[in-house]
């Protein structure tokens, strides 16, 4: 990857944005779009309001209103992110697993009682009951490709039935409880309206059980691999009494059954013995899969309406799930998704879309490069974004508050370098698009950075050297 195709991270970032135009009225409104953007995309610990808005230069107030009062079609801006990464899809080149959505949630734990939709709930964040908001979401994965594409935030009952504590947090009337299944029924309707099309539709054993979900999903005929817990009611005959899935297909017969490695991106490969059985669930004929893991014998239930896939297939297919936990993992440590620190509710789901759309640039850049490896390397050029999270970049040594006057100041031209090769470990990071790396390594080799990608306070540090940079 060479010095001229970082750069072009910036200018294809401002490309990226102007395609969100039309949900603003107001050319200011669509300017404070990309400060928050580009903050989001920053190298800050904290990517909540505040923040942001001292490190760009700009008021707090200004981006409180931006997220909260003023406006703007959040909507139509999660629609455009969507129209366009359906695009991206599907001009992709085939997989065999094809084009998989994968519903599943995230959570953030609270300490406070003003958030909306706050209360002290199952937190996966935390991995116990804890007090915390959870929110619901939809990926795709084609390939090597993933991203977020809907976010909603999970209205708990007690939330709903207290009108004043919603008013209080901005909650419109209109907006109620909804179980997570049926919200992500919504997503789904929401992402095929807007043009992307799944042969496969996976999830957990949270949206699993519910059994209306599933009978939503084949009647619409949407092929799915959900994960069932093991008291899972199913039958053997339409009319048949029902029992336990476990009951009905005990782990055990996985001795008889069939062996099945499962590839994994960074960790090796598991091996799997699966069995499975006809059975009726919702008055539709499904494949029950039990497999149990060789090395571990941990042990998983799946079901499927798919009834003429292949085992190996509907394995393949549950274990995309990773999809969605990497985009969480990615999400939250570089795009802010859960760094919300207000007590609105317009505010807070404004702020999920503004860093999906970030994240679909992360996505779709990502991919770009992937496919422009240069000539004479045996591997991609560019590796996948996975391993680059594993360990956060370390972060720059705290400078002086007093290097802030050289804001505006930039290398000049005599001291620009064109045509050198960056290094793979370089280009595994910029390839997860942290900016801190992308800036850092911008400025370190000289070269200029436009205005719309780069804040001005990231100026300050292009009269410096840095050890990364010698």
């Amino acid at each position: 990857m060479t010095e001229q195709q970082i750069v072009g991270v910036g200018p294809a970032f401002a490309t990226y944005l102007r395609r969100f135009r039309g949900c603003f009225s107001q050319n200011r409104t669509a300017k404070h779009f990309g400060t928050y953007c580009r903050g989001l995309l920053s190298d800050l610990s904290r990517k909540s309001i505040e923040p942001i808005a001292l490190e760009a230069g700009t008021a707090v107030r200004t981006l409180q209103e931006f997220l909260v009062t003023a406006r703007w079609d959040q909507a139509s801006a999660r629609d455009t992110l969507q129209k366009y990464l359906g695009s991206v899809v599907a001009d992709l080149a085939s997989d065999p697993l094809g084009t998989v959505g994968v519903i599943d949630e995230t959570s953030c734990r609270k300490w406070g009682d003003h958030t909306p939709g706050v209360q002290r709930q199952y937190l996966g964040c935390v991995g116990k009951v804890d007090n915390g908001i959870v929110t619901v979401h939809l990926a795709v994965a084609k390939g090597t490709f993933q991203a977020l594409l809907d976010a909603d935030l999970f209205v708990p009952k007690a939330w709903a039935a207290d009108r004043d504590r919603c008013e209080r947090a901005g909650i419109p009337d209109d907006v109620g409880h909804q179980t997570k299944w049926r919200l992500a029924i919504d997503q789904w309707l929401r992402a095929t309206g807007n043009g992307l099309s799944f042969d496969w539709l996976t999830f957990d054993e949270g949206y699993g059980a519910a059994v209306p979900f599933l009978k939503f999903l084949s009647l619409v005929n949407q092929r799915f691999v959900a994960e069932v817990p093991v008291n899972f009611r199913v039958r053997d005959t339409a009319e048949g009494r029902s029992r336990r899935a476990d009951a009905r297909l005990p782990a055990t017969d996985t001795r008889s059954g069939t062996r099945h490695r499962v590839a994994h991106r960074t960790v090796r490969a598991s091996f799997w013995r699966v069995a499975t059985a006809a059975v009726w669930v919702a008055d539709r004929v499904h494949t029950l899969v039990v497999a149990v893991n060789e090395n571990t014998d941990e042990v998983k239930y799946f079901l499927t309406n798919a009834t003429t896939a292949t085992r190996a297939r509907v394995l393949a297919v549950a274990f995309r799930r990773w999809t969605v936990e990497h985009a969480f993992r990615l999400g939250k440590q570089e795009a802010g998704l859960m760094d919300y620190e207000g007590r609105n509710y317009t505010g807070l789901l404004r702020h999920l879309t503004l860093a999906l759309v970030v994240l679909g640039f992360v996505a779709t850049h990502t991919q770009r490069l992937r496919g422009e490896k240069s000539a004479g390397h045996s591997r991609t050029g560019v590796p996948g974004s996975e391993p680059a999270v594993r360990g956060r970049v370390p972060a720059e040594e705290r400078r002086s508050r007093g290097a802030t006057h050289q804001r505006r100041h930039r290398l000049s031209p005599a001291a620009e370098r064109t045509g050198r090769q960056v290094s793979q470990e370089t280009t595994a990071q910029i390839l997860a698009l942290n900016p801190r790396c992308t800036v850092r390594t911008v400025i370190v080799t000289g070269a200029e950075a436009p205005d719309e990608f780069v804040s001005p306070h990231c100026w300050a540090r292009s009269g410096e050297k840095t050890q990364q940079g010698q």
